[in-house]
């Protein structure tokens, strides 16, 4: 009877909550409160009605949207994200409202301005796996949206949603980036934050940093990080940080033994590796984060996001391995690695840079001339002899290969099709045995792109496309 009494039809529906919430009531239930009520009253209705749509259910941290055309919703969703990213600027970590939002085409029951029906479901199950300040929509709103190219689509492939009982194509809703600008701002060393120290588990202090103000990256501790020196103009390294600043909030240290952290007495072993990035990810209040790994450091986030799935939305592997050179069944790669610790002991910290000449052009044999002086002399501001050849010989020995069937985060493989450091063949055996892996390969002989190859936008537009 009920039923006879209201409409059926076909409608455009958008949900949204507030990601994280249960941890910010959990903090400061009054302020938190207060901060969403002060959103939807100054910001959050008035752009509904400005894009003509309506509230049709509203409960606790959760908004129930209907729009008259699917182009309604998809700009008033990615409007509403733009004007939050500016309403948080100036708000610290871990007291933001971040809204995830979904959006569905489908039928929908309407009894009394409320709406019910698998249309509102799909919509409300693409909200709960859309990121924070993300918009996730059905096949069907891509579809709708994809004709004139003002909207950009990442493809999350069929997904299994909670009480739906057919998979859901989505996909992740962004506008197309626009080109740079010359001369546009870039990020360097005066937008990051002071750095600070966190004692590992056996007392070693860890510097980290961060820089921007998106999604939160970790960048897992490598071998030859430095906090400050990574922005030199000259540091390959750079052109990472600022391009990637401009779409997440990077957070950043330096491994023990190396850059700004302790030098002096650190155990240098792969355990209190993985400790130590647990350690810098628990110092920020963030329930999730992406975790990029670059090199042996692929090996530590592998580890890390084994221990703790729940803490990594996204594991990014750039240029990585499974097995150090000593684990690969190859007696040549082993010796070279022995040949190389040898070679840092004797004259990693001498005035004469040919000893350093030599990772130079294992690391960038595509380096300019500048370029190759440059890293010379970074090295040796990185960490003394002895930190340098244990580090090698721990990279030699490591083997994580029994643990990546077990990692459950989704991964993206990053990989130079002639890298010289970590063969193309480690970088496909981490895709292949990599439950559900993408794999993206770079025409380079370098370990890191330069800024200046061709692939250097195609790398940065695969990891922010994954973590989309």
């Amino acid at each position: 009877m009920a039923e006879e009494q209201g409409t059926r039809r076909l409608a455009v529906i958008v949900a949204a909550d507030v990601a994280g919430y249960s941890r910010l009531v959990s903090r400061d239930e009054m302020k938190t409160l207060h901060a969403l009520q002060v959103h939807r009253v100054q910001f959050v209705d008035p752009l509904v009605k400005q894009h003509r749509g309506r509230v049709a259910n509203t409960a606790g941290d959760g908004l129930l949207l209907q729009f008259p055309s699917v182009a309604d919703g998809a700009h008033f969703a990615l409007a509403l994200q733009r004007g939050m990213a500016e309403r948080n600027a100036e708000i610290a970590d871990g007291q933001r409202i971040d809204f995830r939002i979904g959006i569905n085409v489908g039928d929908v029951f309407e009894q009394g301005g409320d709406l019910l029906g698998d249309g509102v479901n799909v919509a409300a199950r693409l909200e709960s796996i859309a990121p924070p300040r993300g918009v996730c929509v059905s096949e069907t709103v891509r579809d709708a949206l994809a004709v004139g190219g003002e909207f950009s689509f990442s493809d999350l492939g069929p997904q299994r949603l909670k009480n739906i009982p057919r998979p859901i194509r989505a996909y992740l809703l962004s506008a197309p980036e626009a080109p740079a600008v010359q001369g546009e701002s870039e990020f360097d060393l005066k937008d990051q934050s002071e750095v600070r120290y966190v004692l590992s588990g056996d007392a070693v202090s860890i510097a980290h940093a961060s820089v921007g103000q998106g999604y939160p990256m970790v960048f897992a501790g490598s071998w030859m990080t430095h906090l400050a020196k990574d922005w030199d103009r000259l540091n390959s390294v750079r052109a990472y940080l600022t391009n990637l600043s401009k779409t997440f909030r990077l957070i950043r240290y330096d491994q023990r033994g190396n850059g700004m952290s302790d030098w002096k007495d650190v155990n240098i072993a792969f355990e209190r590796m993985v400790d130590d990035l647990e350690r810098v990810i628990d110092c920020y209040p963030d329930e999730k984060v992406a975790l990029y790994g670059a090199s042996q450091a692929a090996s530590v986030s592998i580890a890390y996001a084994v221990r703790r799935p729940e803490k990594v939305s996204h594991l990014i592997l750039y240029g990585g391995y499974a097995r150090g050179r000593g684990q690969r069944g190859d007696p040549n790669a082993a010796a070279e690695g022995e040949a190389l610790a040898t070679l840092i002991r004797l004259g990693w910290g001498s005035d004469n840079p040919a000893f350093r000449q030599t990772m130079t052009s294992l690391l960038m044999p595509g380096a300019s001339a500048e370029e190759a002086a440059y890293f010379n002399d970074f090295q040796k501001a990185c960490g003394p002899a002895e930190n340098m050849a244990r580090f090698r010989e721990m990279f030699d020995a490591m083997d994580v290969s029994r643990l990546l069937a077990q990692v459950s985060v989704p991964t993206l493989v990053i990989h130079s099709e002639e890298d010289s450091v970590a063969p193309l063949s480690q970088g496909r055996f981490l895709a292949a045995s990599i439950p559900g892996a993408r794999f993206v390969l770079l025409k380079s002989k370098n370990h890191m792109l330069f800024e200046n190859e061709p692939d250097f936008p195609k790398l940065l537009r695969s990891i922010r496309d994954f973590v989309r």
